[in-house]
């Protein structure tokens, strides 16, 4: 039989250098004191009771995994009876490996988890005493059972701006007369550009402009016109999807006072219809060039601080729109932000670079107190921190101190003075280098076995 492998804490050397090997005796021999050869150095054989080097069998051990004759036989071990039910301590204490006479032991598996090293055991019947003390092998050290809040915490670099760009084209061709300045906000009921010395006015809505609106037209973008009128103090008419004389009466009132003649009749390319006010990010034409139709005129984005973060595909879970931020700045205040918006964004290859994927989110920084904090500052790199999950009052453990059950399952060792005593625990979420335990005996503030 191969030699077991030894106690897999993280961090941990070879056999004989680094923590307790559970399976490993200290002695010389079956009648020699425990820790000491032969020579009393300590220098005995490394190999537990019923397992002799050289691949010879032990008593009451047949080769090849087979299951040993007799009443005797362990239950727990793969075939046995008892093989369906939670997996026993990996480890127990040498008085009552002797009493139970050279039985089988099982060989540990060491894991790796979530970064950290994790033991694989399967044990014999019986209890999971270590036998306590130094001789007993106590872990190398030891950490608290805590209760807290765990946060799946994710954070990523972020450019602080206005978030995403939209561009205005313009619907009428002529000599463009009028043009905004870069960073200038428009407002409802403001011009944005004139061409040919008449107005293209800027509205608010979701519905974009695509014909023209006059009486006896019906349709949800004349109920936007209409709100747009009522808001800019214009009345007499119902706001609904009827464009009737009477909203024909306010649209001519509108046009008389910001210089256009007094049809109507809106016109396609008088009205462009954005979500809310927008600020200016590039002019794309000159005052006396001209435009035709279809013509870029400039492009824009809101008037609100928000941030631009770009996602690995695997983080794509963190995504989802509404959910809340909480941004870093420059001069390290935290500012509050909500996902405004997620978008995949494929770039292609170029020359020996190649095509990468990201998921792009615009973080919109939320509230009166954040937009200021974010305001003293024009565009920056700032820290975007995502929680995917929030598990609140739980009982956590360090992930290193989870042992991992070959016959499945997790559990961890619970250290009381010079005893310890393997417990079998159910994961929740693993979160800032901690994991969510659950199970009978893990109490808050018990101690738990850790790698050095």
């Amino acid at each position: 039989m191969a030699e077991p492998s030894a106690r897999g804490y993280a961090g941990s050397g070879g056999p004989g250098s680094g923590p307790r090997d559970p399976y490993r005796t200290e002695s010389g021999g079956p009648n020699e004191p425990h820790g000491t050869g032969p020579d009393g150095t300590g220098a005995g054989s490394a190999w537990p009771d019923g397992i002799e080097p050289d691949g010879a069998e032990a008593d009451g051990i047949e080769p090849d995994g087979a299951e040993a004759d007799g009443p005797d036989s362990p239950e727990g071990l793969a075939g046995g009876d008892g093989a369906e039910d939670l997996p026993p301590p990996p480890f127990r204490s040498n008085r009552r490996r002797r009493r139970r006479g050279r039985r089988a032991a099982a060989v540990l598996t060491v894991l790796a988890a979530g970064g950290a090293v994790a033991v694989a055991g399967l044990g014999l019947g019986g209890d999971a005493d270590t036998g306590g003390g130094a001789s007993g092998g106590l872990p190398p050290n030891t950490a608290q059972v805590t209760r807290q809040t765990l946060r799946d915490l994710h954070t990523a670099d972020g450019t602080l701006g206005f978030g995403d760009t939209a561009e205005i084209v313009s619907r009428v061709s002529g000599t463009v007369t009028a043009v905004p300045e870069t960073g200038e906000r428009i407002t409802r009921g403001e011009e944005l550009y004139a061409v040919d010395d008449l107005p293209v006015t800027l509205m608010y809505g979701a519905v974009p402009a695509y014909r023209p609106l006059k009486e006896d037209v019906e349709g949800p973008d004349v109920r936007q016109l209409e709100r747009n009128l009522r808001a800019l103090g214009y009345t007499g008419f119902t706001v609904d999807e009827e464009f009737t004389g009477a909203t024909a009466s306010a649209v001519e009132a509108w046009q008389e006072d910001v210089g256009l003649e007094e049809t109507g009749v809106v016109d396609l390319g008088r009205v462009v219809f954005v979500p809310s006010a927008i600020r200016v990010e590039a002019v794309e034409t000159e005052k006396g060039g001209t435009v035709q139709t279809g013509a870029k005129i400039l492009s824009y984005t809101g008037t609100a601080k928000a941030v631009t973060v770009e996602l690995e595909p695997e983080h794509l879970r963190l995504a989802k729109k509404g959910a809340a931020v909480t941004v870093t700045l420059p001069d390290d205040t935290r500012a509050a932000g909500r996902i405004d918006r997620v978008s995949t964004v494929v770039r292609p290859a170029t020359g020996q670079q190649e095509a990468t994927t990201k998921v792009e989110v615009i973080v919109a920084l939320t509230g009166a107190k954040a937009q200021k904090a974010a305001s003293r500052f024009g565009s920056a790199s700032v820290d975007a921190d995502f929680v995917a999950g929030t598990r609140p009052d739980v009982l956590t453990v360090p992930v290193a101190a989870l042992l991992a059950f070959a016959g499945g399952g997790f559990g961890v060792e619970v250290v009381t003075g010079t005893t310890s005593t393997y417990l079998p625990v159910t994961t929740g979420l693993f979160a800032e280098g901690r994991v969510e335990v659950s199970g009978d005996g893990v109490t808050e503030g018990a101690v738990v076995g850790m790698p050095k």
